[in-house]
């Protein structure tokens, strides 16, 4: 049994613990932040992906697949891009020993891949909306300390861009992407706020953008999504233009939205216990595993155990058999690790009564009779979804704190709700003063009940002043 560092003392230790020791990700492949997918975690990872294009192509988009490598001509066409990510991208600038005429870039983000294309694939307007999206890997040279799934090299991606007739399609689009992003974050049972970012802090070349966050404790946040309205930004480089039905040319209105591998580090670092992973049944690896339990000799509890593996798996339900020659317990402890929501425990009891003994990963216990297994365990993990979505939401609110002063932002332990005037003086003197980030403004739904925002902590203006959010991102 691995002791695990405590969790509220010392997240990232304990992160980390629980990724290696769960068997999540291997990080000792040779390129620092390029880690391995193990049979795990690419497990995890497909049952999370499942879930997001789901909800993406219930919203009107579809895939496509661009190339990884993008010529410096395209990449450096639209300069505030190209001022963001110009320290992080990989260049190609060989093949074999020849050295290319145009240098080649790893894709750090698809804009500068698809939009070259997106102006021969849109002539009118009846070619829109153009909405698509693709699931690939991007590639960043991060210089700060690597962690798995948080922060690394090599990001598996999904990014959706879209094209639309004006500015209001373009607003509009970007409320789809929160619908749906919600949608997403059921399932995942994952609590989180849209805050729209200040100016200086938005995506490199976009009009706005709006971060998804989440607060992981110690007054610390997590961005796990962004979505991005970008006007004609990026049109008019590109050339991504129309004829509207009157004959008139214009540019078109974009939008992006990106999540990556980051959210299945979120559902780790937000259910996650001392005992190790605790995973949503949308995104685990594994929903169910099946542990018969030896009876001097007795077949039963084996066959039996199998019988539960077959059926549940011609059921849809995605399960595993543990019949390793092993104590009960050492299994229960492994797959408690690994954040199995249930359990099922076959014994010679169970066999001879035709039944398993249920424990969810909350440790609730409940016995499913096998003449309704897969309405049983169906139940069994809606009811388990339902409490864990329930305890973290009850953390969620609790991580949030009303501050009046820059005074009290120092050694915050919670995200804290103020009062900021829009000014960037003020709000880089809010980020000095919590040793952090004005993360921005609340778009929709906000975390606890909206108080009247006050003077602004900065400078004490009282007008126009709006409820933004600060902390400390990680």
């Amino acid at each position: 049994m691995v002791d695990l560092p405590e969790k509220g003392a010392s997240l990232i230790d304990w992160y980390l613990a629980v990724v290696d020791e769960a068997g999540l990700s291997d990080k000792r492949y040779p390129v620092k932040g390029m880690n391995v997918w193990t049979p795990l975690g690419f497990a995890a990872r497909r049952a999370l992906d499942a879930v997001i294009i789901r909800a993406l192509e219930r919203s009107g988009s579809v895939p496509v697949e661009f190339p990884t490598l993008i010529p410096q001509s395209e990449f450096q066409k639209e300069k505030e891009h190209i001022k963001g990510f110009d320290q992080q991208v990989y260049w190609v600038t060989r093949g074999g020993s020849t050295e290319l005429e145009m240098p080649l870039v790893l894709r750090p983000t698809s804009e500068t891949a698809m939009y070259p294309i997106f102006a021969l694939w849109v002539r009118s307007h009846k070619d829109l909306p153009l909405t698509v999206y693709q699931v690939v890997n991007t590639f960043r040279y991060e210089t700060k300390t690597t962690r798995p799934f948080l922060r690394v090299r090599e990001i598996h991606f999904i990014e959706e861009h879209t094209c639309q007739l004006d500015e209001a399609a373009a607003t509009g689009r970007v409320a789809a992407n929160l619908a749906s992003f919600a949608e997403m974050a059921a399932a995942f049972a994952l609590p989180y706020v849209a805050v729209r970012r200040p100016e200086w802090d938005k995506f490199p070349g976009a009009y706005y953008s709006v971060a998804l966050d989440i607060p992981i404790g110690a007054g610390r946040t997590l961005q796990i999504g962004s979505i991005h309205h970008y006007r004609e930004n990026f049109a008019r480089p590109y050339g991504i233009g129309y004829e509207t039905a009157d004959g008139e040319r214009r540019f078109v209105h974009q939008t992006t939205f990106g999540l990556s591998e980051r959210l299945l580090g979120a559902i780790v670092a937000t259910h996650g216990d001392q005992k190790g992973a605790v995973f949503p049944s949308a995104t685990a690896p594994y929903e169910v595993v099946v542990v018969p339990i030896a009876a001097g000799g007795s077949t039963g509890p084996l066959d039996v155990a199998r019988e539960i593996l077959g059926r549940l798996t011609a059921a849809g339900v995605r399960a595993t058999l543990d019949d390793a020659d092993e104590r009960p317990g050492a299994k229960y402890y492994r797959w408690e690790l690994r954040g199995v929501p249930l359990r099922l425990d076959v014994g010679r009891r169970e066999a001879e009564g035709r039944s398993a003994s249920a424990v969810d990963r909350l440790g609730r216990r409940r016995s499913i009779p096998l003449d309704g297994l897969e309405e049983g365990t169906r139940a069994a993990l809606r009811e388990y979804d339902l409490a864990l979505a329930a305890a973290a939401d009850a953390r969620f609110r609790s991580e949030f704190e009303v501050a009046r002063s820059l005074k009290e932002l120092a050694g915050s332990t919670r995200v804290r709700v103020i009062g900021w005037c829009g000014e960037e003086a003020c709000g880089h003197a809010i980020e000095t003063a919590i040793d952090g980030a004005l993360l921005g403004t609340p778009e929709g739904p906000f975390p606890i009940a909206p108080e009247p925002p006050g003077p602004c902590i900065a400078c004490g203006r009282t007008d126009g002043v709006r409820v933004a959010l600060a902390a400390r991102p990680i």
